[in-house]
């Protein structure tokens, strides 16, 4: 598996690796890891253009992508630039119509909320059509339900669904949770990836420790 490689999927070109494909382009502040993905029906290269919306730049926020995530067809990123002024009387934007209206106050003295960055941990799914608003950050694991709008933060390994999104059940135990914390899987080399991918796929977390204590990916103490 080349991470540098745009189309991941040999004779298939609806999946598109993101990392390679923002390197591509100018933007620089959408961030993203190895081998997460975007699947699109029609054209996944437009991805920055169609899935990334309102991204100006007046924010100063990003968008970052951890590894192995799955993103699937029509999810979209709301940056935060897409946001009125609402602290006045009105949450119209007179200034983006320039002229005298620009110049009755300038667009950079509005009083916009301040948002962080949008931020998807490391091996999030998310399902068709999720739409994740301004300042968002969804843990690594987390899998968020088709046609959800996610709102607010979501926990590591949380499955969530609904607009607004609201977790349903948790994918694993607290206990879990703290190894798959501590072993960081995503950041092996790819050898063992590959190695441990039954464990991945259909195995147990304790499977999983005991597999990177056996070759060293993690101290024994841990």
């Amino acid at each position: 598996m080349d991470p540098t490689k745009l189309y991941p999927i040999e004779g298939f070109t609806n999946t598109v690796l993101l990392k390679p494909l923002v390197a591509q382009s100018e933007i620089q502040n959408v961030i993203v890891g190895e081998y997460s993905y975007y699947s699109d029906f029609d054209d996944p290269t437009a991805f920055l253009e169609r899935n990334v919306l309102y991204n100006f730049g007046f924010s100063g926020t990003a968008l970052r992508i951890g590894k192995f995530c799955a993103i699937a067809h029509g999810s979209r990123f709301v940056m935060a630039d897409a946001n009125h002024a609402t602290a006045g009387v009105s949450s119209f934007p007179f200034a983006v119509f320039g002229g005298p209206w620009r110049d009755a106050m300038a667009i950079e003295n509005y009083p916009f909320k301040a948002y962080g960055d949008i931020v998807l941990g490391n091996d999030v799914w998310l399902g068709l059509g999720v739409t994740v608003m301004p300042g968002v950050t969804i843990g690594d694991g987390a899998i968020i339900g088709a046609q959800s709008v996610v709102t607010s933060d979501i926990p590591p390994y949380a499955v969530a669904a609904g607009n607004p999104a609201r977790v349903v059940r948790q994918r694993f135990n607290d206990k879990e949770q703290a190894t798959l914390a501590r072993l960081c899987w995503w950041d092996w080399p790819a050898e063992h990836i590959e190695q441990a991918i039954p464990i991945l796929v259909a195995g147990k977390v304790d499977e999983l420790a005991a597999y990177a204590q056996a070759q060293g990916l993690i101290d024994d103490g841990e």
